[in-house]
């Protein structure tokens, strides 16, 4: 990170990035909130780092071959189906 805390220009300039518009007085007061949330990230590198721990594993149970609804009863269940496939409204 810069030595030099984030100005009015640099809030200004991403506001510009996100088509956000912001006041003078704003852009004053957001400069000094993005040097406190740059502080904290600051702090965060400060952390020490700790043991990782062990890589996880799948704990859930093998998949079974059931046997379940063909193609004609799945299709008896829906409002509207063409050529054998669900029909849905149109997205456009």
């Amino acid at each position: 990170m810069s030595d030099t805390p984030p100005g009015p220009d640099e809030v200004r300039y991403v506001a510009r990035l996100a088509r956000v518009g912001v006041s003078d007085e704003e852009a004053e007061r957001f400069a000094g909130q993005f040097a406190d949330i740059l502080g904290y990230f600051e702090t965060l590198d400060e952390v020490p780092e700790v043991e990782r721990e062990a890589d996880l594993v799948n704990v859930m149970r093998e998949d079974e071959v059931r046997t379940s609804l063909d193609q004609a009863d799945a299709l008896d269940n829906a409002p509207e189906t063409e050529d054998g496939y669900f029909k849905g409204p149109n997205v456009s």
